[in-house]
């Protein structure tokens, strides 16, 4: 697929919308609407058979939900997604990892946004501050079994997509 022109039609702190047109293989042109947005990372902190989850609420949807902590660095700057891990990690929750492990790479939604994640186990924990930013004021955190966190997801309680695929990046881990 050839781009042939591309044009910004909306940014912010956090994302940015662009129109490309472009050339399919067989000729023929089309145009593509992309949401590009910086790498994030999500930290799955595992005590036992224990998950640490963050709730907030989500405005798209309006709607709280929990979620992994999970984030980007400030104003769409590049961050090796290692550090951005354990900063959000301590920033969200205030957790602090003795052992970080990259454990997969998510495509949040490749058919319209260039986001990628990646995916961490934090373990060998020890508990401090949440450093929250000014926007994440009204986030809650909580502990949950890991049968709990299945049954959130099975009862629609968990309904983030990356939270559920890296759970399932979780699984296959512990599997090897």
């Amino acid at each position: 697929m050839e781009t042939l022109s591309t044009r910004q039609v909306y940014a912010n702190d956090w994302m940015t919308v662009r129109e490309d047109a472009v050339r399919r293989p067989d000729g023929s042109d089309g145009v593509y609407g992309v949401i590009d947005k910086p790498t994030y990372a999500l930290v799955i902190p595992r005590d036992g058979d224990r998950l640490h989850l963050v709730e907030q609420f989500r405005y798209p949807i309006g709607m709280r939900r929990w979620e992994f902590p999970a984030g980007t660095a400030p104003d769409r700057a590049a961050q090796d997604p290692a550090e951005l891990a354990v900063r959000e990690l301590v920033e969200e929750t205030g957790l602090r990892a003795g052992r970080m492990e990259k454990i997969g790479t998510l495509d949040v939604a490749p058919g319209m946004s260039s986001q990628r994640g990646h995916v961490y186990l934090a373990t060998e924990l020890t508990e401090g501050e949440a450093q929250r930013e000014h926007t994440e004021q009204d986030m809650r955190q909580a502990w949950f079994t890991i049968a709990e966190f299945e049954a959130m997801i099975a009862g629609g309680e968990i309904t983030d997509a990356q939270s559920v695929a890296a759970y399932m990046l979780l699984v296959l881990h512990d599997r090897q």
